[in-house]
């Protein structure tokens, strides 16, 4: 995608500040004056068409088209509304975090001590140290403890410190759902965690339950990585094969004790939940601290969580992240809740020194305000979405997708956006099974957002003629199961406009999945809700 100059930035930016003003008045759609192409207004009847869907009745939405090198409004339907955008509250987080952290940004997990060495013994504490890194598995902790056995300490008289003090203590977003608690995608926040396996899901531990031999039998039952903190509580029960699979798994409120129940027959697939841990600082201290004892590195003193290490304390091994650059791909392609949060205390702590909510989301509005954002019609709360207090209007998110197109990053951040159909997960993310069969295919990039009740789609698309265009879909108050097919349907007929067939036919029909790639989960559901399934 071709980037402007900075002075055609400057004059974009000028030509959106009478837009956004316009925007949060604005209660119905209208076509943009001064629209000249006649094929303009044959898109906006397209698109009026999809917006009629009957699953939309009572429901709220907004809709925003641009043409993405000049800037100008192509289509706008309630632009200013204030809606939940889900996950779509992740570009402005994403953008933020390449601005202010950089795409080079990456965190640090280091181990050091303050304490006198004599021969192969170290008398004092030895500290483990996190910065956020979401990234982290039991492997990097392995690597780390050998550094420590390498540099011949072999016995450690005091205790094993967690240094978590990067971030507060605060460990779940405003207003998220209680009975999401347990869900790998509303996992606790903090600088020391584990991620189970290379889809770092952060703060939590894979699960996985298969049939006994026998009816009767207890499900077996295995974690990853191995661990002793937490407790598996088997209830369940091997049915005979053919036998109803109601096989659960759910960490208890407040602990750390999983229970897997209900019946699983013989013969039947295993059941795997990655589920979330109770306080992840405890949980990346429990991983290192067996890495250690693996190492021949015996610590006598127990484990200490949030204590600070000292200043002046010496490093004994460290371990640095990927950049942001490319974390941005499991992070966008997948969307992580737990890397947008994580990223939002980041940079708290690096713009204020403080790494918190309050101070992250604070460092976001700023940089959404330079962007020409009105941040004034807007509410964000988290950097995922994943509450339901965050409003954004598609006008907004739509000027965003405008603005950073001149970004120095801008490249790589588009590159993280999901691409429709696309069958690997690092490429086509969470739209790998939508839009295929259409002229969407391999040509929309966009965020996904699904909440209940609340959907978004928010991204880029090349029409027929070649034209680029910026596009946002913010959807509430559904009761239908799924509005993804309303969303797709809209990126269908962008992608089909210009073509021989002009405003691009019945988008709703065209975007009827076709050939969806096979092992990915059905295209009505938001692919990161579905982890088991193939995303």
């Amino acid at each position: 995608m071709t980037r402007r100059s900075t002075g055609t930035r400057l004059r974009a930016k000028a030509r959106w500040w009478p837009l956004a003003a316009g925007l949060a008045l604005t209660l119905t759609w209208s076509f943009p004056a001064g629209a000249e192409d006649p094929a303009d207004a044959g898109l906006a009847a397209a698109l009026d068409r999809v917006l009629a869907d009957d699953r939309l009745s009572g429901a709220a939405a907004g809709v925003v088209v641009g043409d993405a090198e000049t800037g100008r409004i192509l289509y706008e339907h309630r632009p200013g509304d204030r809606l939940m955008p889900a996950s779509n509250a992740k570009l402005a987080t994403s953008a933020a975090a390449m601005e202010l952290l950089g795409p080079g940004h990456r965190f640090r997990t280091d181990v050091l001590t303050d304490g006198r060495r004599r021969g192969p013994v170290l008398h004092g504490d030895l500290y483990l140290r996190g910065t956020g890194d979401p990234t982290m598995l039991a492997e990097d902790y392995g690597r780390l403890a050998a550094e420590v056995a390498a540099s011949g300490i072999r016995r450690v008289t005091g205790r094993l410190v967690a240094d978590d003090t990067r971030f507060d203590d605060r460990r779940l977003g405003r207003s998220w759902a209680a009975d999401d608690e347990s869900a790998y995608y509303s996992a606790q926040v903090s600088p020391l965690t584990v991620a189970p396996d290379t889809d770092y899901d952060a703060g939590t531990v894979r699960v996985r339950a298969v049939p006994g031999e026998n009816p009767g039998d207890r499900p077996e039952v295995t974690l990853t990585p191995p661990n002793d903190y937490v407790t598996v509580d088997v209830r369940g029960t091997t049915v005979a094969e053919g036998g109803p699979d109601t096989l659960s798994i759910e960490r208890e409120h407040g602990g750390n004790t999983i229970v897997v129940d209900g019946d699983i027959p013989v013969g039947a697939d295993p059941t795997v939940s990655w589920t979330s841990v109770w306080e992840p600082t405890g949980y990346a201290a429990a991983v290192f601290a067996d890495a250690l004892a693996d190492h021949g590195v015996r610590v006598s003193g127990g484990t200490l969580l949030g204590r600070a290490a000292p200043r002046g304390a010496e490093a004994v091994a460290e371990h640095r992240s990927m950049p942001l650059r490319e974390l941005l791909l499991p992070f966008m392609k997948l969307s992580n809740n737990n890397h947008a949060e994580v990223l939002t205390k980041a940079i708290g702590h690096k713009t204020s020194g403080r790494g918190t909510w309050s101070a992250g989301l604070s460092a976001v509005t700023g940089y959404l305000e330079s962007e020409g954002l009105d941040t004034g019609t807007l509410r964000q709360v988290d950097g995922s979405g994943l509450s339901r207090m965050n409003l954004m209007p598609a006008g907004q998110l739509a000027r965003l997708l405008a603005s950073v197109r001149d970004e120095p990053w801008f490249g790589q951040w588009y590159d993280s956006l999901p691409v429709a159909c696309e069958r690997d997960r690092m490429v086509g993310g969470t739209l790998r099974s939508r839009m295929c069969g259409t002229p969407a295919a391999g040509n929309v990039r966009a965020k996904t957002g699904s909440l209940t009740g609340a959907s978004s789609l928010s991204g880029y698309v090349t029409g027929a003629d070649g034209r680029e265009m910026f596009f946002s879909v913010v959807l509430n108050n559904h009761l239908a199961s799924s509005v993804k097919g309303i969303e797709d349907a809209v990126a269908v007929t962008l992608a089909s406009h210009g073509g021989r067939e002009g405003d691009g036919g019945n988008g709703a029909e065209r975007a009827a999945p076709r050939s969806a790639p096979p092992g990915t989960p059905p295209a009505d559901l938001e692919c990161s809700w579905a982890k088991p399934r193939g995303c």
